[in-house]
């Protein structure tokens, strides 16, 4: 790997000498910390470079594109190589993501990504530290963000020995504990606005998180609730036992056991977690520009993004209620899948978190297939997941499924086998629902 590394690093520095560079990276939190980490990077060698942060790479954008820039990809790409290859730029991509290992890569496409060498797997955060690492030396604060793109990536639970180098770069702290974030925070609320797990109950409600708290012997104090990594060992073990007892799945709940990465960030200790969601929740309610600022240490950024942080968390409470309780929600149920349209109920750039929260909920066995759809204008975001953490191995790629969907009715699809999704156009709303029940049915009777 270290081989990969310095190679694809030689070419970018001779590639880029007196050039104008434009970093192009995703906007979730993965892709963010991408973009700062390489901002830093980049302005240590003194670069003139600008940034873009999208939510996917369609072909309008790539077409789109400055010819005479040096285009650098970050957290996104490998599914777009052939799109890509009728640029005539040089061109540097940071991924992680699938990638077809069988398409000719034309001379001025430049690509890092562990996938191609069936290497260790790590987020995009920690691929750019890595590069960037190479270029301009260690940094804490840059590991620091690569361990929040991983975390908000959900990759922490394999740390193999390149990112666990990106870890002793940096300043965190592991604890062992339920991965109730923020864990630094008062535990009542911790409990009101999580969603992952979703407690029933207890998530959108303060009085039901304090009734918890109360029946396990928490109690308020002059200085308030404690936070999750103040409580001893028999709090913790009491409050797994509660939030057991209302999930009604011990199963479940053992997937939200692990490791609590606390990382040092504008001087003070912060769950990795929360951060991440933060960092997320700028780029889903439309302000991503806050998210990379506050990621590049801006102090006023930091206020804008907890603003926003609080509106996203109602957004989503909200919108997990509506799919949970609302009567009138399209709502399509085959014989291990779910179809769900929310239509323009919920926004475009939340309903692929609800996908995930309800994956992990007990709402659904293990194995289900989950497909939500929300409006965006004249089109239709599609995103798909597997319920459950124990995947199956040999099932069918989800990737696969929605490539075969957009391959007929058009539109862009990406991801993996356990989490993908589509834009398609929304007219073709009632060709995709036709498709994915008729490709859904045929998946369980392999099953």
């Amino acid at each position: 790997m270290q081989e990969k590394i310095k190679e694809f690093i030689n070419t970018f520095k001779d590639k880029t000498k007196n050039k104008d560079i434009l970093v192009i990276s995703h906007f979730d939190a993965d892709g963010i910390t991408s973009a700062a980490i390489f901002g830093r990077c980049l302005k240590k060698l003194d670069k003139k470079f600008s940034f873009k942060i999208i939510k996917s790479l369609e072909k309008e954008f790539i077409e789109s594109l400055p010819k005479s820039r040096i285009l650098v990809f970050l957290d996104l790409a490998s599914a777009s190589l052939r799109e890509l290859s009728d640029l005539k730029n040089e061109i540097f991509i940071i991924d992680h993501h699938q990638i077809n290992k069988k398409f000719p890569l034309p001379e001025n496409i430049h690509i890092f990504n562990p996938e191609l060498w069936d290497e260790e797997k790590m987020s995009g955060s920690c691929n750019t530290y890595l590069i960037s690492k190479e270029l301009t030396g260690t940094d804490i604060q840059s590991a620091n963000l690569a361990i929040i793109g991983m975390v908000g990536d959900i990759m922490e639970k394999e740390v193999g020995p390149l990112a666990n180098s990106i870890v002793k770069d940096s300043n965190a702290v592991i604890k062992k504990g339920i991965l109730l974030y923020p864990s630094t925070r008062p535990l009542n609320k911790a409990l009101e606005y999580c969603s992952n797990p979703f407690i029933p109950g207890v998530t959108g409600n303060s009085a039901g998180a304090t009734e918890l708290l109360r029946e396990i012997g928490i109690q308020f104090t002059q200085k308030g609730y404690k936070s999750l990594i103040e409580l001893t060992e028999d709090e913790m073990q009491k409050l797994v036992t509660a939030v057991t007892l209302r999930i009604a799945s011990t199963e479940k709940i053992a997937e939200f056991i692990g490791n609590i990465f606390l990382v040092k960030f504008y001087n003070q200790l912060e769950d990795a977690r929360e951060l991440s969601a933060l960092i997320n929740a700028c780029s889903r309610m439309d302000r991503s520009e806050i998210a990379l600022l506050f990621c590049m240490g801006n102090k006023t950024a930091r206020k804008e993004a907890e603003r926003i942080y609080i509106r996203y968390k109602q957004n989503l409470v909200q919108a997990l209620n509506y799919v949970n309780s609302n009567p009138d929600l399209p709502k399509i149920q085959g014989k291990q899948y779910v179809i769900i349209n929310a239509k323009d109920n919920i926004k475009d750039t939340i309903i692929g978190t609800v996908a995930s929260i309800l994956s992990m909920s007990a709402v659904y066995k293990e194995g289900t297939i989950i497909v939500t759809m929300a409006y965006n204008e004249d089109k239709i975001k599609v995103s798909s997941r597997i319920s459950g953490r124990n995947k199956n191995p040999g099932a069918r790629s989800l990737k696969e499924i929605m490539d075969e969907i957009t391959e007929i009715i058009g539109g862009e699809s990406g991801g993996h086998q356990f989490a993908a999704g589509c834009l398609i156009s929304k007219d073709q709303e009632e060709a995709f629902i036709t498709l994915a029940k008729k490709k859904l049915d045929i998946e369980f009777i392999k099953i």
